[in-house]
């Protein structure tokens, strides 16, 4: 709740207690006017305002009703498509690699967020994450600490490694996040990526392609077996 505005939420609360403690006392014929029916009455507002605050924090912040005055930041919940460019060298062409075809899901409550980043050979999870929202010097960002893990049969070339990402989050025209990332292996490069569903996917989609770097060991096998060579 780091960039909730909580002189809001507190208003908004005393107000949702005001309402259920007028409400129960019609339904129940209570007397606010009397001290002891006032008190009668603190165990159940209070219960109603925890359902409130779980509710809203599960799904009501998402609404655009509180997006601004209540919650500055925005929902990115769901799956994101794109590519990297990365500045890494392959070992064995002396050549910079293509765009890597990319997939973020982004799971996020009032109080949490999580990352996972997938591409064809490998699966990152983001284990520190931070907005910053500044509406004033107009910028709007998600950063996050990841830990990466390759598969298995790519272990030779690409070893398991920690890094950073850095996103802007652009809403208008369309949904994107714009971002640099660094890593423990000294390689840097670009993401870019747009929306694509509200729902969390679990699999890199088949026509955003393949690891480019993947393409070619595959392609260099096909070679040596149309040649001849086992």
């Amino acid at each position: 709740m780091k960039n909730l505005k909580i002189n809001n939420f507190v208003y908004l609360i005393v107000a949702f207690s005001a309402i259920a403690w007028f409400s129960l006392s019609m339904a129940t014929g209570q007397d606010l006017a009397n001290a002891k029916s006032f008190f009668k009455l603190i165990p159940n507002v209070v219960t109603i305002d925890i359902f409130i605050i779980l509710i809203f924090t599960k799904w009501f912040w998402r609404l655009r009703i509180f997006r601004g005055w209540l919650v500055p930041f925005p929902n990115l919940n769901g799956t994101w498509l794109g590519h990297i460019n990365s500045d890494w060298i392959n070992p064995s062409t002396g050549q910079s690699t293509s765009p890597i075809p990319v997939m973020l899901t982004i799971n996020q409550s009032l109080l949490h967020i999580s990352c996972v980043m997938h591409t064809g050979e490998m699966k990152s999870y983001s284990f520190s994450e931070g907005l910053h929202i500044d509406s004033e010097r107009q910028i709007k960002q998600i950063a996050y600490i990841y830990t990466s893990k390759p598969r298995i049969t790519v272990n030779q070339r690409s070893l398991p490694h920690d890094g950073a990402i850095v996103f802007d989050i652009i809403e208008v025209p369309i949904k994107k996040l714009s971002g640099r990332y660094w890593t423990e292996r000294k390689t840097t490069g670009e993401i870019v990526l747009t929306f694509n569903n509200n729902k969390i996917l679990e699999e890199l989609p088949a026509e955003l392609g393949t690891h480019p770097v993947t393409n070619v060991n595959k392609s260099k096998v096909i070679t040596k077996k149309e040649n001849g060579i086992s």
